[in-house]
């Protein structure tokens, strides 16, 4: 009965989570100058709000592996490394919020390609982070976590968009 109001509750955080990631608009505009202009933004999604759905996040994912006394040792790195990630999302999020508008395609074909790299970077750092932790769990705690992180089979063999993955979803 615990584990599934633990599964619950995860479930129900993932899907707060990923509803607040959507939620979000653009940052608040001073108010428009001209009648008819459109009215003004309202950011309903602010940094402390992140901050607090990520520390949600990371004491349920931390639940719903369970961990013993051995296997908690181990998890900080691994807490360290996903607030890691989800700041550095946050921050190239900010960054491209200020860049120039792409001039053509390939600007924009060279954005992603830098985006894509660098959450690849990310991922590494979260999976270096994650395997003595993983290497420490049993078959069902190993289970249970990359339907957490959000991981699913591509379709026809592609591999999954990392961009879906809620570590990046301040990106």
């Amino acid at each position: 009965m615990t584990t599934i109001k633990v599964l619950a509750a995860a479930f129900a955080l993932m899907t707060f989570g990923s509803a607040t990631a959507q939620a979000q608009t653009a940052p608040a505009q001073t108010a428009p100058a001209q009648p008819g202009a459109a009215p003004q933004m309202i950011e309903l999604h602010t940094a402390e709000d992140a901050d607090a759905v990520l520390a949600a996040r990371l004491s349920a994912l931390k639940t719903v592996i369970g961990l013993n006394a051995d296997q908690d040792k181990l998890w900080t790195p691994v807490e360290t490394a996903i607030r890691q990630v989800a700041k550095n999302a946050a921050a190239r999020r900010a960054d491209r919020a200020k860049a120039a508008q792409p001039q053509d395609f390939v600007d924009i074909l060279v954005r992603v390609a830098d985006a894509e790299a660098a959450r690849a970077a990310d991922l590494k750092t979260v999976a270096t982070a994650l395997k003595p932790l993983v290497t420490s769990l049993t078959d069902a705690q190993r289970r249970r976590i990359p339907a957490f992180l959000g991981l699913r089979e591509g379709s026809y063999g592609r591999p999954q968009p990392t961009a879906e993955l809620w570590l990046f979803e301040e990106e």
